[in-house]
């Protein structure tokens, strides 16, 4: 199967997200002398390098120690539009792993025919996902993304009928696997024998399968008629309230969530401070009254070291307003009515 003189028999395009099945498929392909030219794609959505996920994970390490190519992809736009109208419905929260998966694909055929590779490979396992991994949604993936026989699956490959690379003889079916269910045995087994040892905790996975984020988007998406990468960034950071259909309250935890929220800050958003003590950044928006000023001036004292006293001055200010109120601090009765968890 390999050539004496070194050079590679083909050329695959990988999905690589960083995590442990990705990186194995990519290892069982290159042991077979073929080159791999990796894509690692990015979203607004738990997917960009440093996020703490499975398909955050930075990808360059792997690739300069077993030697093959990664290349940065961001599906900006194309994939927030997914996500406000899946085709292909949704899962348990608002993860839309069909769709996605389709994108990704599609967006990889592009560059499999722009390079001349020869196919494209994934490190998708038979039954490891309920809403993407069974048999029927891994043919309706290959299918709608036009990859009939140019899709393979090297971990699950043995138990899936052979693709074209397999049938030409480019690809070895003998030195793939036939893994299927939930078990991370074998391919932990996999890793030793690959020295693969730094990879995510495959527990870890997309904002959109995540409860609590998935409820803020969810919200951010009713009361919205149009929604920036600014609105979705938001949602990461904070404790958000809903007060009523026009007005959204953001309260900072810490400092690192008081910086991510004033980075998202836009020029229509109000700011809170309360005064002489220390203050979350709490961000009003929407179009609020005198009253959603109070109330909101009232949410963001209760997370000072003030929330005890009877009242506390706030400071309000935008492009065009600032104005000082005196509130007195929410008590947790009303957090819990209006809080998005």
């Amino acid at each position: 199967m390999y050539n004496k003189d070194g050079k590679k028999r083909g050329h695959a395009i990988a999905l690589f997200s960083g995590g442990l099945d990705s990186a194995l498929a990519i290892l069982m392909i290159l042991q077979q002398n073929i080159e791999v030219t990796a894509i690692t794609f990015m979203t607004h959505f738990g997917c960009d390098l440093g996020d703490r996920s499975s398909c955050g994970s930075n990808p360059y390490p792997a690739a300069e120690k077993f030697g093959f190519n990664v290349k940065l992809m961001h599906l900006g736009q194309k994939f927030v539009d997914l996500v406000l109208n899946p085709q292909y419905g949704r899962g348990k929260n608002m993860n839309i792993c069909i769709d996605c998966r389709i994108l990704m694909l599609k967006e990889a055929k592009e560059l499999m025919e722009m390079v001349n590779a020869d196919f494209i490979i994934t490190g998708e396992v038979m039954g490891q996902r309920p809403m993407s991994q069974v048999k029927d949604k891994l043919f309706l993936v290959q299918n709608q993304a036009g990859l009939k026989g140019k899709l393979l699956r090297p971990l699950s490959a043995k138990l899936l009928p052979p693709t074209q690379a397999e049938i030409d003889g480019l690809v070895d079916r003998e030195l793939l696997e036939g893994i299927s269910g939930r078990s991370r045995k074998r391919q932990l087994e996999l890793a030793k024998k690959f020295n693969l040892e730094d990879y995510p905790n495959p527990a870890s996975g997309c904002l959109l399968t995540d409860s609590g984020y998935s409820n803020r988007l969810h919200d951010l998406i009713q009361h919205s008629e149009q929604i920036n990468f600014d609105d979705l960034n938001l949602l990461r950071a904070g404790r958000h309230f809903r007060l009523n259909p026009d007005v959204k309250i953001v309260v900072g935890r810490d400092e690192q969530d008081n910086n991510a929220i004033l980075a998202c800050k836009q020029s229509h958003h109000y700011e809170l401070e309360v005064l002489d003590v220390g203050s979350p950044v709490t961000l009003i928006i929407g179009n609020p009254t005198e009253n959603d000023f109070q109330f909101a001036g009232a949410i963001s004292a209760r997370y000072t070291s003030a929330r005890k006293e009877p009242i506390v001055k706030v400071r309000i200010t935008n492009e065009e307003k600032s104005e000082l109120i005196s509130v007195k601090p929410a008590d947790d009765s009303l957090i819990d009515k209006i809080i998005l968890r």
